[in-house]
């Protein structure tokens, strides 16, 4: 092999370790985001009850603005709203009729390496709830007052659609009281398949760019070096 030709490859290495980036996953969404005005269907996350039959509609309503619930509920921002199963935030569901709430949100990972993703967030529910990603439990939220984190690993992720599920139980009086749901991601990536691809091509880590750097003067030495000779 030519020096021209080796140092190519060097080239070629030193670009492949720039452009293996990861992006944002595609599909995340706040409960409510993107909505102003009071009493608006979020279309994103789909309710039923645990049994997979939609309820009230199938959809959640988001809760813009004060009033109570909010608070005692997290106050409410522009980043993200309360869902409720109906448009009255305030209305009490009975236990005994329905105490636990399935709100699911889909996302597809087809064109990414799904053994490279992760994501993180924060929820808060009524009574309380427990999220999952693909059934594999990420968090607990234990109460309607606080935020609680939420994180999944590479290891839950699947190829194609994933399904994260947000399962509130609201049983706490059984005279009945009103329920929803409050979520918000704080950070997701993912490798593109080509990326991916591109990273295992025994690419060098960052650290080894020093050496690379270092071949490719030695190279220029040489050529130097018989033009003196």
């Amino acid at each position: 092999m030519n020096k021209n030709t080796m140092g190519a490859l060097i080239v070629s290495s030193v670009l492949f370790s720039v452009n293996v980036q990861a992006v944002p996953i595609v599909g995340l969404y706040n409960t409510g985001e993107g909505i102003t005005v009071d009493k608006t269907t979020d279309t994103n996350y789909q309710l039923t009850n645990v049994s997979g039959s939609s309820i009230y509609g199938g959809y959640g309503e988001a809760a813009v603005g004060s009033g109570w619930p909010i608070s005692p509920w997290v106050a409410d921002t522009n980043v993200s709203h309360w869902l409720t199963p109906t448009s009255n935030r305030a209305e009490s569901f009975n236990p005994l009729r329905n105490g636990f709430y399935l709100w699911t949100l889909a996302f597809d990972l087809t064109g990414f390496e799904f053994s490279t993703a992760s994501l993180t967030g924060r929820f808060s529910a009524d009574n309380n709830a427990v999220a999952f990603l693909n059934d594999n439990p990420i968090g607990i939220a234990s109460d309607f007052a606080n935020w609680y984190s939420f994180t999944a690993i590479s290891d839950y992720f699947v190829a194609g659609i994933n399904t994260l599920e947000f399962r509130v139980a609201n049983i706490k009086r059984s005279s009945g009281n009103p329920t929803g749901l409050r979520v918000e991601f704080t950070d997701s990536d993912v490798l593109p398949v080509q990326a991916a691809n591109a990273s295992s091509m025994q690419v060098p880590a960052p650290g080894a760019l020093a050496l690379i750097s270092l071949g490719i003067l030695m190279f220029a030495g040489q050529r130097k070096n018989q033009f003196i000779a």
